[in-house]
């Protein structure tokens, strides 16, 4: 099985306020630890909102002639463990989506991850997140592979995708802004490994580049980028040994 992160958002439309639930994978951006590093490295950027600013979110705004540099000091800080610029470790974010989904407290014996890759989307498209809607984005990630190795807690990742509707997802966004948040709600989507690979390898390569739907469920473009074997042609794969040098 393959656990994604699903996820309700309030938007904004021409017909009024709708509820978007989109499943993608577990994660989240990359976390800059030394801001002034980072400058030095690439020159001069800032952050796409306030929020990133704080919390120290690698979304940026830079001059487009920045980008090969940027690229380049990705694929050498990222390889690096513990690195003073860049965070990547996906414990962080797997426990704070964890939380968000199930309300558990994940703790580092119940999986175990491997970096697998880098996914680098070399022309820019505009992006849908709201911090910065439309402006043209180029997407670099790093990809580890995660399994869980606690059998009660992936019973509970597929208990929660079970029971928790998209219909209920919607609702608990509505609930949240209602209190004053965002809108927002979070849950997990279990699939089945193989009939989603088999899924996505009968699609044309270029409806690899968008979202879909499968079995009912919208799927962001990313879920494909991270299945073996599919090519998705809006996204350039390093394979681990390659940004290594391994």
């Amino acid at each position: 099985m393959l656990a994604l992160e699903r996820k309700a958002t309030l938007i904004e439309t021409a017909q009024g306020p709708a509820v978007e639930v989109n499943a993608q994978p577990v994660g989240g951006a990359i976390s800059v630890i030394d801001v002034k590093a980072l400058q030095d490295l690439i020159g001069a950027f800032h952050f796409d909102s306030e929020r990133s600013r704080l919390e120290g979110d690698f979304r940026l705004f830079i001059r487009p002639s920045s980008w090969p540099k940027l690229r380049g000091m990705c694929m050498e800080h990222l390889s690096r463990e513990h690195d003073p610029v860049l965070d990547s470790d996906p414990g962080r974010e797997l426990a704070e989506e964890f939380f968000d989904a199930l309300q558990i407290e994940l703790l580092s014996g119940q999986y175990v991850s491997q970096a697998s890759g880098m996914l680098v989307e070399e022309q820019p498209s505009p992006t849908e997140n709201p911090r910065a809607r439309g402006y043209p984005t180029a997407r670099i990630y790093r990809v580890f592979e995660a399994r869980i190795t606690d059998p009660a807690l992936a019973q509970a990742l597929i208990d929660n995708s079970d029971e928790v509707s998209d219909q209920a997802l919607r609702e608990q966004a509505l609930r949240h802004a209602r209190s004053g948040g965002k809108g927002r709600g979070n849950a997990v989507l279990a699939l089945p490994l193989g009939a989603l690979s088999a899924f996505y390898g009968d699609l044309l390569p270029h409806e690899r580049n968008h979202s879909v739907i499968f079995k009912s469920r919208q799927l962001d473009e990313t879920v494909a980028a991270v299945l073996e074997r599919i090519w998705v042609p809006k996204y350039c794969w390093l394979p681990e040994q390659q940004i290594t040098g391994e």
